[in-house]
């Protein structure tokens, strides 16, 4: 298991730490727009101003804030502790040989990596109508990061609602056509958990970024039945739930001593993981109307594993896990599951057994990974092989409908019209 913090000071991505070097490419260009098109994954840098008057007045000097260090690079300093990397691969715009997990200072990234205003521009320059935001560095994916590094439960409350307050008010608020809201949830106690998901539900978040493997967080794991009343919670109020990879401070690897292009290759294993993990949690079971995102997941590895799900149902009596279900594992995958393509255009011709109403689609900006700005490019050569009604589902429709986000009929029938 690799921990976030040591993946952050590795050379996980090629170009590694290049200290000084910060070159930001030309301006690109409007690409032209084929497709509708909503992004179910990208990511915000959390700006410096995030917690300035959001917390209650008592934990004012305790917030976290932005330093500068004698080096000049920036950090986020919470509960005495530091957090580099601001920008957590905030990277595009700029050459592929300066990736890595920095920049460590808001003027190294692009601008639309944390400012609402710019992230519009990009999106329309880009040819995305609207798009799902997680966090980044300092909250973790699923906002566990904060929560673990405190021995405050009302501290890390406080966080937690200033987050969400201002992803609602500064961030998707600023724009609502644009942006489906996402919420971080609070881990330290499940019915407090709950309440704050079905608040943040009664004010528009659509959707809930959860620890993917909660264990590997020094939480009670999925098969214990801790989570269920925030689980309840979310199916009761249509909030989907999305399993970031990543979200649980840990990503697949080999040999410690492996090169750093394996966890790149193997990123998408950590979601068929969590998959199985999820499925045979029986959540899905108990809660039949909850609905699980394997976001930045892919699509490569769904098909094989429904065949397997298949495969091991014959000998179930031998493990008695799946006793009493009226669906069959695969059933209730194919049920409860969505998955989201970033590139994939070979599992594309498999969508029939992934389940095409189950597709979604992302960018990943402003992350190595992003498609950004040739997102429309991208999804030509993913789509080449669909339907015109598949094309419409995988690119915008299957988002639209399970987070609720409704897409004008003009931006419908002309992609160019926002």
């Amino acid at each position: 298991m690799i921990n976030p913090d040591d993946l952050a000071d590795s050379t996980f991505t090629v170009g590694g730490r290049r200290t000084g070097t910060v070159t930001f490419l030309a301006e690109p260009e409007r690409r032209p727009r084929r497709y509708t098109f909503i992004s179910v994954d990208d990511h915000i840098v959390e700006p410096p101003d995030m917690f300035v008057g959001r917390v209650p007045a008592k934990f004012a000097e305790r917030a976290p804030r932005v330093i500068e260090s004698s080096d000049g690079t920036q950090l986020w300093a919470f509960e005495g502790k530091t957090y580099p990397n601001i920008g957590f691969n905030a990277v595009v715009g700029r050459p592929v040989i300066e990736a890595s997990f920095e920049p460590t200072r808001f003027d190294e990234m692009r601008r639309g990596s944390w400012d609402v205003h710019a992230r519009v521009r990009d999106m329309d320059l880009d040819g995305v109508y609207a798009s799902l935001n997680f966090p980044s560095a300092l909250l973790g994916f699923s906002g566990q990061r904060l929560q673990r590094e405190t021995t405050d439960p009302e501290l890390a409350l406080a966080v937690v609602r200033a987050t969400n307050d201002w992803h609602s008010e500064e961030w998707a608020g600023a724009y609502p056509d644009r942006f489906i809201p996402c919420q971080v949830p609070y881990y330290l106690d499940p019915k407090i958990g709950a309440d704050e998901i079905r608040r943040n539900a009664s004010r528009g978040f659509k959707a809930v970024s959860f620890a993917e493997a909660p264990e590997k967080l020094g939480l009670p794991s999925l098969h214990t039945g801790h989570w269920d009343e925030m689980l309840a919670a979310c199916a009761e109020t249509g909030t989907a739930v999305c399993l970031h990879i990543g979200s649980a401070s840990s990503l697949p690897a080999t040999a410690p001593d492996a090169p750093p292009d394996t966890i790149g290759v193997l990123a998408f294993a950590f979601a068929m993981f969590s998959a199985v993990d999820w499925l045979y949690s029986l959540a899905p079971v108990r809660f039949p109307e909850l609905k699980i995102v394997m976001s930045e997941g892919g699509l490569a590895w769904v098909p094989g594993l429904i065949d397997r799900l298949d495969h091991v149902l014959k000998y179930h009596e031998l493990y008695g896990t799946w006793k009493g279900i009226d669906l069959t594992p695969a059933e209730v995958f194919k049920r409860n599951f969505y998955h989201c393509a970033l590139d994939d255009p070979s599992t594309m011709r498999l969508r029939d057994r992934v389940g095409v109403d189950h597709i979604l689609m992302e960018a990943d900006y402003p992350h190595l990974d992003s498609s950004w700005p040739n997102t429309q490019e991208v999804v030509a050569r993913q789509v080449s092989d669909l339907t015109a009604d598949e094309v419409r589902m995988v690119t915008w429709e299957n988002a639209a409908t399970l987070f609720r986000h409704p897409v004008p009929q003009p931006v419908i029938d002309d992609p160019n019209s926002f």
